[in-house]
């Protein structure tokens, strides 16, 4: 890590907060526009707008499109595992509330911390880090055992989450351990949009959700913020801040994100929290706590919080 990287300011501190709240208030807003347009389309488009932005980002600043570079196979790979996380997010939401949807989409650095410690020697768990990963599977266990709230289906939108998270883990570690972690964060990012569109809008059309989006205000409202501001203006900020931050320090703070869309969830859509699922979800941002202590060893990821 370069000796330039500082600790954290009020700067910093300030913008992660207000990233965080953003990034956590993303499944209210899925929830919000369902009505006028289904999740799978508002993330499915929301990757061609904020994609084509990239795009110009990396234009401006001389960033090579170039698949010659041995990125093609994980960049493919690892974007299509990007569609998958975000269809099962998109799918799991039309059953499961905001709240339990980011609790469970969060477990994604425990199975992160399991993969690594398998591919990585320099990334063995140590006790510590195993009493968090069995944390956070005992939180999982506890907040299913709080049983469906939200409705019948709400457990089949619980486990989406959970695998949503599985997929996010395994784009990290195929991004930690190929071409990709040499490879400007941007390209990265654009693999992971085009791949996106390319999963979810098909699975859009051939589900017939695609014939139920009805553009209004509130559908323009959510691609905008969705596209603009969370995919585009907040992921180039996180950037900046890892290459003027220590890394390390910047992501303690990628644990605000689920506070704050649980938060979110209950304040603005009403979602229930049983005791079960509450302390649950306690048990799994503890667990992950403990199992990300090797963090001041990882390098900066190229993707930053859902």
């Amino acid at each position: 890590m370069s000796s330039s990287r500082k600790a954290l300011d009020g700067f910093a501190v300030t913008t992660m907060v207000v990233l965080c709240s953003i990034w956590g208030f993303q499944q209210v807003v899925i929830k919000v526009a369902a009505g006028d347009i289904p999740p799978v389309m508002q993330l499915g488009l929301r990757s061609i707008v904020s994609g084509a932005l990239v795009a110009l980002v990396m234009i401006r600043r001389g960033v090579s499109f170039s698949v010659g570079d041995g990125t093609l196979g994980p960049g493919l790979l690892a974007g299509g595992l990007f569609g998958v996380e975000f269809l099962l997010i998109a799918e799991g939401l039309r059953f499961t509330t905001a709240s339990h949807m980011v609790v469970f989409l969060y477990t994604a650095p425990a199975f992160t911390a399991l993969g690594l410690h398998w591919l990585l020697p320099a990334e063995r768990l140590r006790p510590r880090q195993w009493l968090g990963i069995a944390a956070a599977f005992g939180g999982i266990a506890l907040a299913f055992s709080a049983g469906p709230q939200a409705g019948p289906r709400a457990l089949l939108g619980d486990l989406l989450g959970v695998l949503a998270g599985i997929a996010w883990a395994a784009t990290t570690v195929i991004i930690r351990t190929t071409a990709l972690s040499e490879t400007p964060p941007t390209k990265t990012l654009l693999y992971q949009l085009i791949l996106g569109a390319v999963v979810m809008l098909p699975y859009g059309v051939l589900t017939g959700q695609a014939a139920q989006v009805s553009f209004t205000a509130v559908t323009w409202g959510a691609l905008a913020f969705h596209a603009v501001v969370v995919s585009f203006a907040t992921y180039l900020a996180w950037f900046w801040l890892l290459r003027h931050y220590l890394a390390a320090r910047l992501a303690v703070f990628s644990f605000l994100t689920p506070l704050f869309g649980v938060g979110f969830g209950v304040w603005l859509l009403g979602d229930p929290l049983s005791a079960r699922f509450t302390l649950g979800a306690v048990l799994v941002l503890a667990g992950i706590a403990l199992a990300s202590g090797a963090l001041p060893r990882l390098r900066p990821l190229p993707t930053p919080a859902r």
